[in-house]
């Protein structure tokens, strides 16, 4: 008899209103807090104004979401719900990321989900995730898509909607002086607010992708001024933060071979971004720029440079040469080499050198070292040195110092490929040779409760940009410049310049004022 009413109950329709209600009330609690939260801690007002301030957004909050959802589903019905369901599955996922990891659903964000791929995402997945997502996503969206409605007449959306209206603008114009607050904190509020976060920024970012030209812009032709036979090996780094690395004053000793390396410049530098599409673009391209220019591989290919690009990683803009290999088709060619470390991307570069046909070589290495979650997943076991590691940084956020002893021994094992790599180099006597390692990015390890990278620049802690920055070249190469003929942190745009230079490529697009070396 119970369970007999209860699905009764179950089956009974509620009206479009009240399943309106609903809805709205479930977003602000499930998915909101931290929007509140982060207004809350960061507002001047006194206590009564944070009082009015809160109750305010709490009103417009749910009244915008009624009204959405009252039209989405009077309009739509069944699509209205598919939609609802899926922005309830998407608003779990974004909450426990913002909870977990501090992140912003902001346009940086939806742009790194976009260039994800599935091996990297995986290493978020966790029980604690799905069962987050079960209860705060699959639940309610069971319910928005199995719950009767009497959806009712079209004059109760014309009075409902009409109210909303009125309510949230008179709303509005009490809190008009808070419009300055707002604006300086808009990033923060727009990356926290659920659902409107991911669907305005990702609206913001299919905008931004039309409007991209469909070829990068051609710089002006250059040519190679000379036939003496050079290298250059550009290693990029993942998520490398200066602030571990023993050749910038780190305690441990994370670069045991890199500190008795001989003639190893080490620069103080930033990156441009804090995500890797755009930090890779930064350290390809001539200048600082929205716009896509020729990138320094497809120009120096161009140019007629033998380039080859070897990468275990991705989100680096379109490169255009003849030989692109990624770790799977370097498995191919090298058999004993294990393709789960990034020393494959060294395997038989001494041969691939030594056989080209022209005097300049470029080699690009895309590295993944120290890419998170899953740090300890980055190293052969020999370079697990600090112990013990935390498996993921969902794990490591409960012991930030385990997570820290991975993060460590991704660097020891990049110590241990820059060394091999310079060796390598120093042992080619026919060959000028220079190796110039920059990171994308840095990286966050637990400061201020924050993980990984991808904050917006303007809110982005220093770890997060201050980037490893070290160059070497064989004896009589090039000349550097002294100390006082550079600035004291240096960015990602002086690569493609003194790449220029070691290349012996003359051309009008290279600046002297953004190259390491002595012209």
């Amino acid at each position: 008899m119970r369970h007999h009413k209860m699905k009764t109950l179950l089956r009974k329709p509620i009206s479009l209103f009240a399943f309106s209600c609903i809805v709205s009330i479930g977003t602000l609690l499930l998915y909101n807090i931290p929007f509140f939260n982060y207004v809350a801690n960061n507002t001047n007002e006194n206590m009564g104004g944070k009082i009015i301030l809160l109750s305010s957004l709490v009103i417009i909050m749910l009244v915008l979401n009624f009204m959405v959802t009252y039209l989405l589903i009077y309009l739509t019905r069944i699509v209205g719900r598919i939609l609802l369901a899926i922005f309830s599955i998407i608003n779990a996922t974004a909450v426990y990321f913002i909870y977990t990891y501090s992140v912003m659903i902001d346009a940086t964000t939806v742009e790194n989900v976009f260039n994800t791929r599935y091996s990297e995402a995986s290493g978020f997945f966790s029980w604690t995730l799905w069962l987050f997502i079960i209860v705060f996503g699959i639940l309610p969206a069971l319910y928005c898509l199995l719950q009767p409605i009497a959806v009712g007449k079209a004059k109760k959306l014309g009075i409902y909607c009409g109210s909303s209206l009125v309510i949230v603008l008179a709303i509005a114009l009490v809190n008009i002086s808070q419009t300055l607050w707002v604006s300086q904190h808009d990033t923060e509020l727009g990356g926290l607010l659920q659902p409107w976060s991911y669907l305005v920024n990702t609206c913001r970012i299919i905008s931004f992708s039309q409007d991209e030209q469909a070829e990068e812009i051609k710089l002006p032709d250059g040519k190679i001024a000379d036939h003496e036979k050079a290298v250059v090996v550009l290693v990029i780094g993942e998520s490398a933060r200066k602030a571990n690395f023993q050749l910038y004053g780190y305690e441990r000793e994370t670069n045991p071979l890199l500190s008795k390396q001989e003639g190893l410049k080490v620069y103080q530098a930033t990156s441009c971004a804090t995500y890797t599409t755009a930090g890779a673009k930064a350290i390809l391209e001539p200048i600082d720029s929205g716009d896509l220019y020729e990138l320094l591989p497809n120009y120096a290919f161009r140019t007629g440079v033998d380039v080859s690009w070897r990468t275990s990683n991705w989100g680096e803009p379109p490169i255009h040469i003849d030989e692109y290999l990624v770790d799977d088709d370097l498995a191919v060619k090298y058999p004993d080499e294990n393709k789960k470390y990034d020393g494959i991307l060294l395997a038989g570069l001494r041969q691939r050198i030594e056989s080209s046909k022209k005097d300049k070589v470029l080699i690009v290495l895309h590295t993944s070292t120290s890419h998170g979650p899953r740090y300890a997943d980055k190293y052969p076991k020999e370079f697990e040195v600090y112990k013990p590691v935390a498996n993921n940084v969902e794990e490591g956020q409960k012991n930030v110092d385990m997570l820290i002893n991975a993060y460590d021994n991704t660097i020891r094992y990049t110590d241990f490929l820059l060394d091999s790599l310079i060796n390598t180099l120093r042992s080619m006597e026919d060959w000028n040779s220079a190796m110039i390692f920059i990171s994308d990015h840095g990286e966050s390890l637990g400061e201020n409760k924050m993980f990984m990278h991808g904050l917006p620049m303007k809110l982005a802690p220093k770890t997060q940009y201050e980037i490893p920055f070290l160059v070497w070249t064989s004896e009589n190469f090039r000349e550097y410049k002294t100390e006082g003929e550079l600035p004291a942190v240096l960015e990602q745009h002086y690569i493609f310049h003194s790449v220029l230079n070691l290349l012996s490529i003359q051309t009008p697009v290279y600046n002297k004022n953004f190259d390491i070396f002595k012209k």
